[in-house]
């Protein structure tokens, strides 16, 4: 086990990027945008020195109480090898004790049923919380929806979404629906349509200035704006996340005029052909409640 280096950079970005558990909240580029947060990341070796596990930790006071540690999506390895998680939770222990930590929390991008990574970190002394099914109860959202996209076309993709979402896919470009990619300046327009989205829906939205920092540290390699238009007026957007094999869907927004045209189908479509171009292997529209009552106000909710 070992701390990150600025030596140790390059390799760590091309471990995780050519890694099938790659997730971009594990990266240092997305670290600069948590910039509130101390960064760490704890590295485990193999004899000859290659990473074969990462993980990715943030850090924080919290008033009253101290110091905590929190993993968005780590840890980076094989989850089913016992040796590294190990080593990956002595480096956890380590920082716990140079920050004073008084909680380590980690959101793992790991199937619910997966029977064997719950034995081996249950055995190395975690807590599994299994009680939370709504977006609220996590930080990030405890169940997601992924597109698998790997060696697939784009006719094939296009033929196996419902006939509805055909449908209204076509029906926005009929209506005169054009997609743009959005510059810096973009984001005014694309958090004002955020706005009426957060209280038509009802969730709290980030500043602008978050979307501009992320903007500034993610644009052109990791990260796009992608506007719909009708006319000369946005009527919807969305910014994907784009690291190593896989898309993230992660904000999307949508003016209360003009739904009827569909505009957020034809800009899901766009990106997800997008990732089909860059060879990417899952298209993941994140969040889903884990409620599968259909009497639920979050039932299919994406």
């Amino acid at each position: 086990m070992k701390l990150l280096e600025e030596k140790d950079k390059k390799r760590y970005k091309e471990f995780l990027e050519n890694h099938e558990r790659c997730n971009f909240q594990q990266s240092l580029e997305w670290g600069e945008v948590k910039s509130s947060w101390i960064k760490e990341v704890i590295l485990s070796e193999d004899k000859k020195g290659k990473i074969r596990g990462s993980l990715c930790v943030w850090i924080r006071k919290i008033p009253f109480f101290g110091n905590i540690m929190y993993v968005a999506r780590g840890p980076v390895c094989d989850i089913h090898n016992k040796e590294v998680l190990k080593d990956l939770r002595d480096g956890a222990d380590e920082l716990a004790k140079k920050y004073k930590a008084f909680a380590l929390r980690m959101e793992p991008d790991v199937e619910k049923s997966d029977e064997k990574f719950r034995e081996i970190v249950t055995d190395l002394g975690f807590k599994i919380k299994d009680d939370s099914k709504d977006f609220k109860d996590e930080i990030q959202p405890r169940f997601v929806f992924q597109l698998d996209i790997k060696g697939k076309d784009k006719n094939t993709i296009f033929n196996e979404f419902h006939s509805k979402t055909r449908y209204n896919i076509r029906l926005a470009t009929k209506k005169g629906v054009v997609i743009k990619e959005g510059t810096k300046e973009d984001l005014k327009v694309f958090h004002k349509i955020m706005e009426e989205t957060g209280k038509r829906d009802d969730f709290l939205i980030r500043s602008l200035s978050y979307f501009e920092k992320m903007y500034d540290e993610l644009v052109p390699k990791h990260m796009k704006l992608l506007m719909a238009y009708h006319g000369d007026k946005a009527i919807a957007g969305i910014i994907p996340i784009m690291y190593g094999r896989k898309t993230w869907y992660l904000y999307g927004a949508s003016s209360n005029t003009d739904r009827n045209l569909m505009p957020n189908y034809l800009l899901q479509w766009t990106m997800i052909q997008e990732a089909i171009d860059n060879k990417h292997d899952v298209y993941d529209f994140r969040g889903v409640s884990g409620v599968v009552d259909e009497n639920h106000p979050q039932y299919r909710f994406i």
